[in-house]
């Protein structure tokens, strides 16, 4: 079957038409590793009564984006969705599925300029998670659409100390030095890439394990400590009696220095973290601030340096801890749920607030909340546009307007989207 790409979607799949025999209707295809405009040939995997995936057996008109993938996993790898473009292409059709999504879900027709802000497109990644079996050993993915491992002894979108620090593993893999209670490893560099602390998530608890760790930072004297953590429940596990205090990263950026302990959230992408830092805050200054979803404080910290008063939101508990241990005199670390806060604080005076929800987004409470606690003055920071456009609608309905739209590519070579959008009522 041969197919025409009308155009890319949300999560890395191109669309397509087809019409079956005796319907009057084509139903939708959606087929990966395709470019917008290309003609395919196509092999039908699923076939449900409204839409269908398939894959590309050939593809018979390329693109002139397409360009040869700069990793040997992809296409089997399940990490990266657009390696096959020009990076000055991905720029576009994630520009191209923001406007859609802003359309399609909220009716917001954005007609003003996407500002982009570009990073490199590969090692860019401080943070990496890795599934692991010890025995037969193999360290790597998820393979694409399905829980089968794939063995990965590099990821070039990875740090380059973290892929010595996977090459690190791999050479105590292949000497049978892994024992078999780990599960996931995730590797977090610092500013400087120069030191990493490693999570280790287990199946259970061993002696082999500290054995393991120690044997890892003989290996990589760059790794600053390991910490364990249950697979199951993702709370740290107690290996030994007398162990170290868990390990903590020093990351540096121009607004500050922030402990990020094991366990706790902070930005991914090594290349933008100032740059996305200025763009959220640089601008803004006045009495007090709000930052919901506050994480170790990546945001709170600067506006601290602008605002008499900062006010930062935080549940997760590793990250409330570095939010404490980071913030200045005139910080406020309160450790509770967003919607629980602004439920509360609904009489509170804030002369900005900025809000970096999880994929989830706000949901309907919290977006009303906020626009009830009505600052002149909301940044949203996103990373899913369909839950941004959801939040959107019931903001602009609040009183809110959008006047600036910014899309932060965090995530090169995949279609995930980071959006920052300046709302003022």
């Amino acid at each position: 079957m041969e197919i025409e790409i009308e155009k890319m979607i949300y999560g890395g799949d191109g669309l397509g038409r087809y019409l079956e025999p005796g319907e009057n209707r084509a139903k939708a295809l959606f087929i990966p590793f395709v470019l917008e405009n290309e003609k395919v040939a196509v092999e039908i995997l699923e076939d449900k009564r409204s839409f269908a995936r398939g894959r590309a057996e050939q593809v018979l008109r390329a693109s002139a984006s397409r360009i040869e993938p700069g990793c040997p996993y992809f296409l089997r790898c399940g990490g990266c969705q657009y390696q096959h473009s020009s990076y000055e292409h991905q720029l576009e059709m994630k520009r191209s599925i923001l406007r859609e999504t802003l359309r399609r879900t909220a009716k917001i027709e954005w007609s003003k300029e996407i500002s982009t802000h570009p990073s490199p497109p590969w090692n860019y990644r401080n943070r990496t998670r890795m599934k692991l079996v010890a025995s037969p050993f193999a360290l790597g993915y998820y393979q694409f659409r399905s829980h089968r491992l794939l063995p990965v002894e590099q990821c070039p979108i990875s740090s380059p100390l973290i892929n010595r620090a996977i090459a690190a593993v791999w050479g105590l893999g292949r000497a049978g030095k892994v024992p078999q209670e780990i599960a996931e490893l995730e590797f977090f560099a610092n500013a400087a890439d120069d030191q990493s602390v490693i999570e280790i998530y287990c199946s259970g608890s061993s002696g082999k394990l500290l054995l393991f760790g120690d044997e890892l930072r003989q290996e990589l004297p760059e790794i600053a400590g390991v910490t364990f953590f249950s697979h199951s429940s993702g709370e740290s596990l107690a290996i030994a009696e007398g162990e170290a205090p868990a390990p903590v990263l020093q990351y540096r950026t121009k607004s500050g220095n922030f402990r990020v302990s094991a366990g706790s959230f902070f930005q991914t992408n090594r290349f933008l973290v100032d740059e996305f830092q200025a763009l959220v805050t640089a601008n803004e200054q006045g009495s007090r601030a709000l930052d919901v979803f506050a994480g170790t404080g990546f945001f709170s910290l600067p506006l601290a340096q602008r605002f008499e008063r900062v006010t930062a939101v935080e549940n997760a508990p590793p990250s409330f801890r570095d939010l404490e241990h980071n913030a200045p005199a005139n910080l406020r670390p309160i450790r509770k749920s967003a919607l629980e806060f602004v439920t509360a604080m609904s009489d509170e005076k804030f002369d900005f607030v900025v809000v970096d929800p999880p994929r989830a987004g706000l949901g309907e409470q919290l977006a009303k909340g906020l626009s009830k606690l009505a600052p002149p003055r909301l940044t949203y920071v996103s990373c899913d546009p369909a839950t941004l456009a959801r939040d959107l609608q019931v903001l602009l309905s609040g009183g809110y307007q959008m006047t600036d739209l910014h899309l932060v590519d965090l995530f090169p070579q995949t279609f995930h989207i980071e959006t920052v959008v300046r709302l003022v009522r």
